[in-house]
């Protein structure tokens, strides 16, 4: 078989709505789903400017499935990517939602519906794990051990300790990246 060559505003709608459709769990559960798309399968943007769109994404208000889809999109393919993106994202799950949502209102007290519901939390559990290894083993190659453990170390007591709104905490550690590590 050849080569199937697809339009880039087609492949970036595809890419968003497969990574979408397939993240049961909302936004950050498709998050590993949308980086093996944007970084593995079509490399548009590579592990560090992944972590870092994601920080800033996590930083700003609203989903962040939706920030992550308009700014690869538009990164790739401007504004007609921009709009291939965001499409890729909200129109599947939104129609899917619609249906889907009467479906299980429906048989909401079935086993079988419960029993899906919490045998796919564990596969999102690992493919958060995998994500954060994987950004975690960036961080270490960029920063070195000792500056990662200790962003890792203040942010942990500052989000289950402290209760500090995550936005804080990257914040933080955008401050730290920017004062403390250019002076060493």
């Amino acid at each position: 078989m050849g080569l199937i060559i697809i339009p880039i505003g087609v492949a970036v709608f595809l890419a968003f709505f497969i990574a979408n459709m397939l993240g049961y769990g909302g936004g950050p559960a498709s998050i590993p789903l949308m980086y093996d798309q944007i970084v593995t399968r079509y490399g548009w943007l590579n592990n560090t400017e992944f972590s870092q769109m994601l920080a800033l994404g996590n930083s700003l208000p609203g989903p962040i499935a939706t920030k992550i889809a308009a700014y690869v999109g538009y990164d790739v393919y401007g504004w007609p990517g921009f709009f291939a993106a965001l499409a890729g994202t909200i129109i599947p799950s939104a129609v899917a939602l619609i249906y889907l949502l009467k479906i299980l209102q429906k048989y909401k007290q079935s086993p079988i519906v419960k029993g899906m519901s919490l045998l796919v939390q564990p596969v999102i559990a690992i493919m958060m794990l995998l994500l954060t290894w994987n950004m975690a083993a960036d961080a270490v190659g960029s920063i070195g051990y000792i500056h990662s453990f200790i962003i890792a170390g203040l942010a942990f007591l500052a989000l289950g300790k402290f209760k500090i709104h995550p936005a804080f905490v990257i914040i933080l550690a955008f401050a730290y990246g920017g004062f403390i590590i250019p002076l060493i």
